[in-house]
């Protein structure tokens, strides 16, 4: 059976329009509680009664003006892709301002069913919507349904299949006062046909109590509290992550490396000592080292991060931080990519395509491994508990995870008007950001999605990197020239420089070999430290404080390393993810030597400090 009908769907950002689509064809798009998340087309097929129908889910926009991308897809497609109808989802808490849309797509076809989505939410806002009222007025089938319930959904079929199959969107029952296609209406006239249209559809007015939304808007968005609540959110999901992450990774590290000598039992019935040595003490260790230690921060952050996407917070903190990117002559919208980099760069670079400008991407992909991820927290937190925090709570001990990470947001905000004042000069674009009403999260698919589409897909890459790695570190650590291994060669090779930034020569080529992987990094140092030849790891802290204490480390010593840590060459993950979205080597060396040579300046800075007045 062939597709006899093309319907799209259109709606401004936020309204279930994804929910929807996915209803209708069983297919599953993630639906991101902020605006601009559909950028391209997706397609699905749907049958209704004998007929099979091509469902088009167009880029959430909030006019066809084509002052963005996803307005200029939008409306080519209506324009000259001539769908048999364009069903157009709104809002019905915000009714008033969705019908400017379907004003102006009413300009250009008459083909079109409104769809007023959320009627429960209206409803617990005493909102009463009248679909019959709109029905007569536009001569245009109008529904109000809520989307995740199925018998709406199957009442919602009904209508599209009635509305294809009858009279009503026939050319002379539609509103004889439609705008010719070659021109939309100014916004003006959109705006005034809109609050006419919405006085029309408004059968009761909301009831006179305190908006539960307004409220926690003044809190989440004040200017005084905006920014504090935010670094409580900040402060709770590390302080969740941290006590959490420990327990899970211990006992996953526990699991993974007893079957290690199974492993080597297993290589050693058919492959040579040395190759058996390669394979399970240089690939499989240092896999399930990054599985054991990056699993479990991403499992619990990365949850944690959805639920607040879903719940409708996180276009509060672009709000929050709009001002300062402002300043920096960036867009909003890098608040929520840089957010995403806390989990993973490579995730946060992925999710700049969300920004309009090919200018403002650029300043929010090159600058987003100024936020240190998941893979460089166990360095960061090691040398924080061992240098500053001694005994610290878990608490405390994110008190100043969280200090250090609002330094890398500070680098962020720097190197932002750096580029804007360089190589990627420009004016600001201007953007609508929407604040979506709070949510209830549904707690279900923040799990499936958070674990498959991000946790596990963000690990995979990691291990794919970090599995050569590990061969690579085995045989420098093991292959001789003469009486020192290649290891100690090139840390010696290394040391001059390094002691010019505060560090030696192991620390810097540990860094080196955490390309890969950043989770890497402490255990490359204590093999290198302790001349060993495979990863090892160290009992406690105190051990390792004393390790590092006999290295000649001291605060200047990690002073600088925590500032490596945050401002160093993105890992090679995140590297490869640059060059995917910008398809350039010129960017991605730009992104590489960006945050590194501001990190070895810095080092440098600090060091001289602590050698002229320490």
């Amino acid at each position: 059976m062939t597709s006899t009908f093309t319907i799209a769907l259109a709606g401004n950002p936020n309204v279930g329009k994804s929910t929807i689509f996915n209803a209708l064809t069983g297919m599953h798009q993630h639906t991101g509680n902020w605006a601009g998340k559909t950028v391209d087309l997706a397609k699905g097929n749907c049958a209704l009664g004998n007929q099979v129908c091509t469902f088009v889910d167009l880029p959430g926009c909030y006019s066809l003006a084509a002052c963005s991308k996803e307005e200029e897809i939008a409306r080519d497609f209506i324009e000259n892709a001539h769908p048999d109808l364009v069903v157009l989802v709104c809002d019905a808490v915000c009714l008033e301002r969705h019908l400017q849309l379907l004003v102006q797509i009413l300009s250009i076809t008459p083909k079109v069913l409104l769809c007023v989505n959320l009627m429960d939410q209206a409803k617990k806002k005493g909102i009463d919507i009248s679909c019959s009222a709109l029905e007569k007025e536009l001569h245009i089938p109008v529904i109000g349904i809520t989307a995740h319930r199925r018998s709406d959904i199957k009442q919602f079929k009904a209508c599209i299949f009635a509305s294809l199959n009858n009279h009503l969107l026939s050319p002379e029952n539609t509103n004889s006062k439609k705008i010719s296609a070659c021109s939309l209406p100014n916004p003006r006239a959109c705006a005034q046909e809109a609050t006419r249209l919405y006085h029309i559809a408004l059968q009761a007015a909301p009831k006179s109590r305190v908006n539960k939304d307004q409220f926690l808007d003044k809190l989440f968005t004040g200017k005084f509290t905006g920014i504090a609540c935010m670094l409580c959110f900040l402060l709770l999901i590390f302080w969740i992550t941290l006590t959490g992450a420990n327990y899970v990774s211990q006992i996953l590290h526990d699991i993974l490396f007893s079957f290690e000598p199974v492993f080597f039992r297993f290589l050693q019935g058919f492959l040579p000592a040395k190759l058996c040595h390669l394979l399970t003490f240089g690939f499989y260790r240092v896999t399930a080292w990054v599985v054991s230690v990056m699993l479990p921060p991403m499992a619990i952050f990365f949850p944690l991060f959805t639920l607040l996407e879903d719940f409708g917070y996180l276009p509060r903190v672009a709000f929050n931080l709009d001002c300062c990117f402002a300043k920096c002559k960036a867009c909003g919208k890098q608040a929520l990519t840089m957010i995403m980099g806390f989990g993973c760069n490579a995730a946060g670079v992925t999710g700049c395509r969300i920004i309009d400008s090919p200018r403002e991407r650029l300043i929010a992909i090159l600058t987003n491994s100024f936020v240190p991820c998941n893979g460089r927290f166990p360095a960061i937190l090691a040398i924080l508990t061992i240098f500053f925090a001694g005994s610290a709570k878990n608490l405390e001990l994110a008190v100043l995870l969280t200090l250090v990470i609002l330094f890398g947001v500070f680098m962020t905000f720097v190197s932002s008007w750096l580029l804007s004042k360089t190589v990627l000069k420009g004016v600001p674009s201007s953007f609508t950001l929407e604040l979506p009403p709070y949510r209830k999260p549904q707690i279900a698919s923040v799990l499936v999605h958070s674990v498959i589409n991000r946790t596990c897909r963000v690990l995979l890459r990691a291990v794919m990197a970090a599995a050569p790695a590990g061969i690579l570190i085995w045989l420098m650590a093991n292959v001789s020239i003469g009486t020192d291994s290649i290891l100690n060669l090139v840390s010696d090779f290394l040391n001059p420089f390094a002691q010019l930034l505060g560090l030696d020569g192991s620390i810097l080529l540990a860094f080196l070999l955490g390309l890969p992987a950043n989770e890497i990094v402490i255990p490359v140092l204590i093999m290198a430290y302790t001349a060993q030849s495979s990863l090892t790891d160290f009992e406690s802290l105190s051990s390792l404080h004393a390790l590092l204490v006999r290295q000649d480390w001291t605060i200047s010593t990690a002073v600088s390393m925590l500032i490596l840590c945050i401002l160093h060459w993105p890992c090679a993950t995140t590297l490869l993810t640059i060059k995917k979205e910008t398809h350039s080597l010129k960017w991605t060396a730009l992104a590489f030597l960006l945050p590194t040579c501001i990190g070895f300046l810095l080092c440098f800075l600090v060091t001289c400090v602590f050698r002229i007045f320490l």
